[in-house]
């Protein structure tokens, strides 16, 4: 990694961020396309703004075909835009990726009908992102993936081309999504300090994107120009550090450093009463593999402080690799966090599964979300019926690691009047 020209100096990071909304849904996704088709890719001025677009978002534990709606002039007419989302995502097809195709149907019928049918898909282009799920993948199978995808993107009647189906870098997220939003809320074109920064927490991976004023990494910098107006834009990705990745490895951490007591482990991040069985693979002294298998009960004990401090832990790791004067995430680089940021997918679930208003702060999420955690497990199922135990273990954690990486980690206020949740 390469390090800045000019050094950095430590300083407070305490007061200088605000969460203009804490949570964002995935409404934040039909906006991107705005900033796709219209910003980063416009049309010839000799040709026609499209009636339809479609953007297929293939994310890590779901995919979503969006389908936007142009006005007259071009522009996107949200009110008219459309979703569908399948289960699983395409990185789910890694064993086998002939099938990844196959899921893709369901979500051009569906576009097909909003479009106008096959007439409609024919002047209408598709375009497949993939994100963090697949870029956790071997190229070889990510390209066995798309190789399906691109074989059913070319035989459902929609304008397709090859190269429109692809795995996106981290930063290109993040930059798409900083884009759409400004653009969103007016403020795309205007004073770069103006501008709203992007936090973003997936399943596999999160997403921070902001204008900075300090001397960027080159690999972390972003040269951004709309209109007249120059933007130097943060941009980084941070692969295993979405919910559901960042989940599956505190629970080895668990597992490998917990405490135990007949086999048993203790999981501060998930209810009490609440247990989950998982097999793993034992590997005895002098033993390079081993055939053995055991499981392990992980017991909650709903401690939402012991969880928040173990998901710090775990966001520090690799820390003594820093190669800048410090690092907030791991080894990682982050400027000084400045100005408004939206918080948006996880985070947005996450609050609205916690009941919180749009003027919460995220000292009433820390509170929610202690509250929440600290409840047994019977009391939950009453008060959710429709809710699964691993739903309940997974926004435990879920409540404690947003704590821990907004506040702990970036230095986001906790009181902050400001705050509002935006859907």
């Amino acid at each position: 990694m390469s390090v800045p020209t000019k050094p950095l100096s430590p300083r407070p990071r305490r007061g200088r961020c605000r969460l203009c909304g804490l949570c964002l849904g995935s409404a934040l996704l039909a906006i991107v396309v705005s900033a796709l088709v219209h910003f980063l890719s416009p049309p010839p001025h000799h040709a026609p703004s499209p009636r339809f677009s479609v953007i297929i978002d293939g994310g890590s534990t779901g995919t979503r075909a969006h389908v936007f709606a142009a006005g007259p002039d071009g522009r996107p007419d949200l009110t008219r835009s459309t979703v569908m989302r399948v289960s699983p995502g395409l990185s789910s097809f890694a064993a086998d990726p002939a099938r990844a195709g196959e899921s893709l149907r369901p979500l051009m019928e569906f576009a097909r009908d909003k479009v106008g049918g096959a007439r409609g898909a024919k002047a209408t282009e598709v375009r497949l992102m993939a994100t963090a799920g697949m870029r956790l993948l071997e190229e070889r199978v990510q390209e066995a993936i798309l190789a399906s995808c691109r074989d059913a993107l070319r035989a459902s009647g929609f304008r397709f081309e090859d190269a429109w189906a692809k795995v996106i870098p981290g930063s290109d997220e993040g930059v798409y999504a900083w884009v759409a939003a400004n653009y969103a809320l007016g403020t795309l074109g205007g004073v770069p300090q103006q501008t709203i920064g992007i936090i973003e927490l997936g399943g596999a991976s999160a997403q921070l994107t902001f204008v900075s004023d300090e001397v960027l990494p080159p690999e972390l910098s972003t040269n951004f120009t709309f209109g007249e107006t120059a933007y130097t834009l943060y941009s980084n990705s941070f692969l295993n550090f979405g919910q559901n990745a960042a989940q599956d490895s505190f629970r080895e951490i668990v597992r490998s450093r917990g405490s135990s007591k007949n086999g048993t482990l203790v999981d501060p991040c998930a209810p009490k009463g609440y247990s989950h069985k998982r097999e793993v693979m034992a590997r005895p002294i002098n033993v390079s593999r081993s055939n053995l298998e055991n499981q392990y009960v992980g017991n909650g004990s709903g401690n939402f402080k012991e969880c928040r401090s173990s998901s710090l832990m775990m966001m520090q790791e690799r820390k003594e690799k820093c190669q800048y004067q410090q690092c907030h995430l791991g080894s990682t680089f982050v400027p000084e966090l400045r100005g408004h940021f939206l918080a948006t997918e996880n985070f947005y679930f996450t609050s609205k599964f916690l009941g919180l208003k749009q003027s919460s702060s995220l000292s009433d999420f820390a509170h929610a979300g202690e509250q929440f955690c600290n409840k047994d497990l019977s009391t939950l199922r009453q008060k959710y019926i429709n809710q699964s135990d691993e739903d309940f273990s997974r926004y435990c954690f879920s409540s404690a690691y947003i704590v821990a990486l907004l506040h702990d980690s970036l230095g986001v206020p906790l009181e902050d009047n400001r705050s509002e949740t935006l859907k």
